[in-house]
């Protein structure tokens, strides 16, 4: 199931297309489990409640500095009619502003959903998709950058990749080893190990399956890395 929807993130060629389908055909598959009921009513039920709560930790980053930006607005929503098609992404935003924000739902609640139903590299993968929205504006402000860990730490990611993720989007001293999740007193050694461990996780023949949007998305990432290795290659002369 997970590969009908990386099939529809393929047809649409763009990285949240991608992203929202294997996140939906995770859930999905998570079914076929015995987790969640496969009948098709069950299925587009557990489908609405994912998109659903997708939306609500996009609200949650967009509202996080006490300001809601037209840029980040038209972010999400584009890329929810990209994904969804714009007669049911309306339906989505309906739901969600007649009933669903009305639950007043919790980033704790969402992520122990989350915990529930998705991988842990599929979390990761959602983790940049929100820190994409804060940036939408330009900047990814501190108060963003608050929610968007207290999130994280509900969805159980781990400080070292959050703090790697967050090294992606946020200009900071020492970036790049924060991306390879090494300091700089590590060694040439810690380094070369990490940046393989990096690769490995991240490398875009591990999404190929997926379709070519989930594949440039991943090679985006991996080009960061690869990046970040590179400058601390020339910083220290090692090969």
């Amino acid at each position: 199931m997970r590969w009908l929807f990386a099939f529809i993130g393929y047809m649409i060629f763009r990285f949240p297309g991608a992203l929202l389908g294997f996140f939906l055909g995770t859930i999905l598959e998570a079914g076929s489990s015995g987790r969640i009921r496969t009948s098709f009513q069950t299925t587009r039920a557990s489908a609405q409640e994912f998109e659903l709560r997708l939306l609500a930790l996009a609200s949650m980053v967009i509202r996080a500095d006490g300001k809601t930006t037209q840029s980040e607005l038209d972010y999400v929503r584009a890329q929810f009619v990209q994904f969804f098609g714009k007669e049911r992404a309306n339906e989505i935003f309906r739901v969600y502003n007649a009933e669903f924000k009305k639950t007043a739902i919790s980033a704790a609640e969402i992520g122990n959903f989350l915990v529930s139903r998705t991988r842990y590299e599929a979390r990761l993968q959602m983790l940049d998709f929100l820190f994409r929205i804060a940036k939408a504006d330009g900047k990814v402000s501190p108060s963003e950058l608050t929610k968007l860990n207290e999130i994280a730490l509900y969805m159980r990611i781990s400080p070292a990749d959050f703090s790697s993720i967050k090294a992606m989007f946020v200009d900071q001293t020492d970036s790049a080893y924060t991306i390879l999740e090494v300091s700089k007193a590590s060694t040439d050694s810690e380094i070369k190990k990490a940046y393989r461990v990096l690769v490995k996780k991240h490398h875009p023949d591990k999404v190929r399956n997926l379709g070519a949007a989930a594949e440039k998305a991943a090679k985006e990432k991996f080009q960061r890395i690869q990046q970040a290795y590179e400058a601390i290659k020339n910083e220290r002369g090692f090969n």
